[in-house]
């Protein structure tokens, strides 16, 4: 059988990973913040957008190329950053990376990945985007942005709705930590999934190669402390503007859900938002993204770019986004789902389901580009 006939969709691919993979994984990866109804909310808004189909169009193959940020990609989506994506499945980062150069998306290297910059920028072919929370110190601030730009990223997304950690409880529950609990109950979980355990073995534990020359302890502990930190950055306009003159590239402010912060954005220089409540992982009482675009997408009215995530599952969803206003889309934890699901495989063949999925619902729809599509 082949790939597509055993998995067609992500809701496919997501449960042969969680299969795959340890349950700790699998749950850092699947799991919101509080009640979880973030998530479940993402997913029921996402479903009550209504697209009314047009006909007699006549034949015609729909045309995907979009232009972003001085660079025409085949399709309308991206992979979004993913902290610690090599617990996911050893070796993601690299994975996706090559796969965005292959099949020509972008591909967002998180600066909490398991990879640094020096190593996945040159795999990307130019399509790798970095994304940066706000470290405290300006002088590691600013050496990360470099090693990014000269490590051949040409896009910086900072995050800003991270203001604190979430709690995150599920996976307080399932024993997710930072650093690892090697617990007999952990061991137990990894042995019981020996395919990742092995590769895991055979890459090394999951590292924080981006900011790891920024500390000085030798263990993982003492990394994850300082990850703590550099996370819990606070961020401001001030400091955002400060990065905005360090980075010669474009400059893309990710987690905005009030469009006063999206016209603030416009006024402040921005190239691009990113409409997103973190897929539902960071505060439980958030509005849906997609409830929340049309009307930032109003308030910008063309002036930046606006980029959507959080509760994307398949081609459709990427068209509702579009047709509320998004100019491009973002997916985390399908590119997750994907790898932990096929290893090297995944990301490509992930790629290969959502641009078919797209093309049959825009010739449902009867939408021959993507400029078709809006609220009429």
């Amino acid at each position: 059988m082949s790939l597509e006939s055993r998995y067609p969709s992500i809701p496919y691919l997501a449960a042969r990973a969680r299969r795959r993979v340890p349950f700790f994984a699998w749950e850092y990866l699947a799991s919101g913040t509080g009640h979880e109804r973030l998530v479940s909310r993402n997913r029921a808004a996402l479903d009550a957008v209504e697209l009314v189909p047009r006909v007699l169009r006549g034949r015609f193959t729909p045309t995907l190329d979009t232009e972003l940020f001085g660079r025409r990609y085949s399709v309308p989506f991206g992979a979004a950053p993913v902290g610690l994506s090599g617990l996911m499945w050893p070796g993601s980062e690299r994975a996706i990376a090559r796969a965005a150069a292959d099949r020509n998306f972008p591909y967002s290297l998180s600066m909490v990945a398991n990879e640094a910059p020096e190593t996945i920028g040159p795999l990307t072919a130019g399509n790798g985007w970095f994304q940066l929370y706000t470290p405290v110190d300006p002088e590691i601030r600013a050496d990360i942005i470099r090693r990014a730009w000269e490590s051949g990223f040409g896009t910086l997304l900072v995050t800003v709705d991270v203001p604190v950690g979430s709690r995150r409880e599920r996976q307080l529950v399932a024993g997710v930590s930072v650093p690892p609990q090697f617990t007999p109950r952990t061991i137990w979980r990894a042995a019981i999934r020996p395919r990742w355990s092995l590769e895991t073995l055979a890459r090394g534990l999951p590292a924080f190669r981006t900011l790891e020359q920024y500390f000085d302890s030798a263990t993982f502990a003492g990394a994850a402390r300082f990850v703590g930190k550099v996370v819990d950055g606070r961020p401001d306009w001030e400091m955002l503007a400060a990065m905005r003159d360090l980075w010669p590239g474009h400059f893309v402010v990710k987690g905005i859900l009030h469009p006063d912060d999206a016209v603030r954005a416009v006024e402040f220089g921005a190239d691009g938002i990113v409409v997103s409540n973190h897929g539902g992982r960071q505060f439980d009482a958030a509005p849906a993204s997609i409830d929340v675009l049309p009307e930032i997408a109003r308030a910008v009215n063309g002036r930046l770019k606006i980029l959507f995530d959080s509760g994307i599952e398949g081609g459709l969803d990427v068209l509702r986004a579009l047709s509320l206003g998004a100019d491009f889309c973002l997916l985390g934890r399908a590119f997750l789902y994907a790898t932990g699901a096929l290893g090297v495989a995944g990301p490509g063949h992930l790629y290969d389901v959502l641009r078919a999925d797209l093309e049959a619902n825009m010739i449902q729809l009867g939408a021959a580009t993507l400029g078709d599509l809006g609220p009429a």
